[in-house]
């Protein structure tokens, strides 16, 4: 698939020409977008016994911001620790899969397309509960030296699936759940 790509540092491309005249310069209102592709993408296990492996997309080291994207990709069976985070806000949106988000001793379904939000000090744990591999998008701001921890992990490859997944491309009726 082709994918077009704006030369954004021609000179004579206006960039939002009239709201930066309405605002007085544009300075303050474009940045180049930081662009990543699968290519680039590495995957990391907190601890070689982790059942997940977390794509790291955007953390402070990319986008020199207090946040972190990434997709966790949770084997059959497999989750993250009941834990807490100080003061970010974590937000997961299911991709593909099923699983449960335990939230301050409350268990909730997940299921693709659904979205859930923990709160800064909420307990949570998420857990795949199907025979499939469950991909979440996840968003922590502040960013709470998760991604430093992940970065601190090991390294783990990404196969056939998790990309299919990552480029939201069918996966041929074989591999389907």
């Amino acid at each position: 698939m082709a994918v077009a790509t704006l030369d954004l540092l021609k000179a004579d491309v206006p960039v939002l020409s009239e709201l930066e005249a309405d605002l007085g310069g544009g300075d303050r209102l474009c940045m180049l977008p930081v662009v990543r592709s699968t290519q680039t993408y590495q995957a990391f296990r907190i601890s070689p016994t982790d059942t997940n492996r977390i794509v790291l997309l955007f953390d402070p080291t990319v986008t020199n911001y207090s946040m972190t994207v990434c997709v966790e990709i949770f084997d059959p069976g497999g989750g993250t620790p009941y834990h807490r985070h100080r003061q970010a806000d974590e937000m997961f949106f299911v991709l593909r899969g099923e699983g449960a988000a335990l939230c301050d001793g409350k268990e909730v379904a997940l299921t693709t397309g659904d979205c859930i939000l923990v709160r800064p000090t909420g307990m949570h744990e998420i857990h795949n509960t199907s025979a499939n591999r469950l991909y979440l998008l996840s968003v922590m701001v502040p960013n709470e030296d998760f991604a430093e921890l992940v970065r601190s992990g090991v390294p783990a490859e990404l196969d056939a699936e998790d990309l299919a997944v990552l480029r939201h491309q069918p996966l041929p009726i074989a591999t389907l759940p």
